[in-house]
């Protein structure tokens, strides 16, 4: 785990290695272990490490291969490096270091941009032919890896974090209108290309993009489930309980790679739970656990230990608790927001910041549960949305998921603001629109896997944990395990009130107060209900002289909602004030003028 950054040029001159250093130290955090450079003729990379796998300096980055003629920077865990090693040695290919770095070198210089297809993990990288000056992008299957962009005429830049693309300067800053509406339609979720930025894109979940030196591209996404079902895999429930069970158990099990202990964030819910008993199923003993709690706010709890302690005691892991006091909160909302690469709404992000500060003391690597709710239908809304026709899913799920209608955005921005049409409903029919997705539910599930996720839970775990040089690795999003998810009958996952097959594999191994219990969230009251200090930082953003002067909100409405902050909700119950509010405090954090 770690951050790269690079710049290539297409108009003949040398890379502006001061740029490249710039992004390369903005993402310092990322990488506290290690720093390289490199540049040769039209490109230069940066990298930032994070030892985990082989912690020589065999393995430090840039890497260079000077047989192959290709030089790499590299993101995330390759699980199946070994395996791929092996494979590789058999093929006649020779290692210089134990990392999976130069496994995904090798891996390159045997099938070209194909490689990716034998890569089991998560990972962005780029990779540089010498003796064409061909530039390889990479980005992992479920886009659990970050990777942002920047081009002009002239050249592309290319880093972990959309603020390391601020640290180089030349960046386009003004907002993008379609963003703006999908951000505040589609509760804080602006998919793939698209950032809140105009000057900034996602390489998108599963493509390779092949660069060429005039600056020509072309992409390929490699893998897309097909959400549909097999007339040969029926529709037995223990059959799919006992196939989930085993893919679970693999997931968890490729997960535990490492040159450094691993542990588990362990909230109490199920997803969490699961990960620690299969682990302790495996062998794993005195497992490094972790939860937090925040203080209770207008008769809300902040914390569900008593959960994560019945499984830590079950299990007998090397459990540890922090309770956080709400007078921390201001000082840990402006940490949170500005380690964010992009504005997000999710309060629970304050939580993961501060979560892994506390676990990054103890360990370099993280086991969590999220997306099991995404792969296994796991919320509330997903019934409302499976009882419409295939024709209606895209209605059924903006009517159910979306935090406000087109009209009602149109309300809270400045009128230069508005975009032109309902851009979030609209890309939801284009995604839905697409074949395969058999059901209403499995086109809910297919847009939540495949463009939501890493725009939302995903990216908001991998910015906050990397805040602290913690790496954090999600079992749910096992490549296989989500093929099976998606070709698993829906009536099985919409069982029990949802994520039934994991229910059912979780009534064998863990404690029924557990499986049974109302589904929980990780709370953090004080933001949720605009209670002090949270809101006077909230009033002093949203009137401060720089958001007068961007006119993004509307004034009057942005008054009438500091007038009365618990009032005003969205659709789906949250605070209206804190989302907009959360996206002037990151422009203000990052100084977007």
């Amino acid at each position: 785990m770690c951050g790269l950054s690079g710049e290539v040029r297409f108009d003949g001159r040398r890379p502006d290695l001061a740029a490249v250093e710039r992004m390369t130290d903005e993402l310092g955090e990322r990488g506290p272990d290690g720093r390289g450079l490199w540049s040769q003729q039209s490109v230069a990379l940066g990298h930032r490490r994070l030892r985990i796998i082989d912690l020589s300096e065999h393995a430090a980055q840039p890497m260079i291969d000077p047989h192959l003629g290709i030089t790499c920077v590299f993101n995330g865990c390759i699980y199946n490096y070994r395996e791929l090693r092996r494979r590789l040695e058999g093929l006649g290919h020779l290692f210089f270091s134990d990392s999976d770095t130069e496994v995904l070198v090798k891996a390159y210089g045997q099938w070209g941009p194909g490689c990716v297809e034998h890569l089991v993990g998560m990972f962005a990288f780029a990779l540089v032919e010498h003796h064409t000056g061909r530039v390889v992008l990479g980005r992992d299957r479920l886009g659990i890896k970050p990777l942002y962009l920047t081009r002009d005429s002239d050249r592309l830049r290319f880093a972990s974090s959309l603020p390391a693309l601020l640290a180089g300067g030349g960046v386009d800053t003004s907002l993008d209108p379609v963003a703006l509406h999908q951000y505040l339609s589609w509760h804080g979720t602006v998919p793939a290309p698209r950032t809140v930025l105009s000057g900034v894109h996602k390489l998108p979940q599963a493509t390779v993009r092949v660069v060429e030196q005039d600056g020509t591209y072309r992409d390929h996404c490699y893998w897309q489930p097909s959400y549909t079902r097999r007339a040969e895999d029926g529709s037995d429930p223990v059959r799919w309980r006992e196939a989930v069970h085993e893919a679970l158990r693999t997931a968890v099990r490729r997960r535990m790679v490492a040159d450094v202990p691993v542990g588990v964030l362990l909230s109490g819910g199920l997803d969490s739970s699961l990960i620690v008993a299969l682990l302790a199923q495996e062998g794993q003993s005195d497992l490094a656990t972790f939860a937090m709690g925040f203080e209770s706010e207008s008769g809300e709890e902040g914390d569900e230990f008593r959960y994560s302690d019945m499984i830590a005691r079950q299990f007998s892991t090397d459990h540890h608790q922090f309770m956080i006091a709400s007078d921390r909160l201001p000082t840990a909302l402006e940490s949170a927001i500005g380690a964010m690469s992009e504005p997000m709404v999710s309060h629970d992000a304050v939580a993961f910041h501060l979560l892994a500060e506390q676990v990054s003391k103890d360990v370099k690597v993280v086991l969590c549960g999220q997306g099991a709710d995404e792969v296994f239908a796991g919320y509330h809304w997903y019934p409302r949305i499976a009882a419409a026709g295939r024709a209606d899913a895209p209605d059924a799920y903006a009517d159910a998921y979306f935090d406000r209608t087109h009209r009602d955005v149109a309300t809270l921005l400045h009128p230069d603001r508005v975009a032109d049409h309902d851009a979030s409903r609209h890309f939801v029919h284009a995604h839905m629109a697409a074949p395969g997705a058999q059901s209403a539910l499995d086109a809910a599930l297919r847009l939540d896997v495949h463009a939501l996720m890493a725009d939302d839970p995903v990216k908001r775990v991998d910015n906050m944990t990397m805040a602290w040089g913690l790496e954090a690795r999600v079992p749910f999003l096992d490549q296989e395990l989500v093929e099976l998810a998606a070709a698993c009958p829906p009536e099985l996952k919409l069982a029990q009130d949802g994520k039934g097959v994991l229910k059912d594999i979780g009534r064998r191994i863990l404690p029924r107060e557990v499986v049974d219990r109302p589904k929980g969230y990780f709370p953090v009251p004080a933001v949720r209900h605009m209670a002090e200090p949270v809101l006077t930082r909230v009033r002093d953003a949203l009137t401060a002289p720089e958001a007068r002067r961007r006119r993004l909100f509307d004034q009057d409405r942005v008054a009438e909602l500091l007038a009365d902050p618990a009032r005003h909700r969205t659709k789906r119950g949250a605070s209206t004030l804190w989302q907009l509010a959360s996206l002037e405090i990151w422009l203000q954090a990052h100084n977007i003028n």
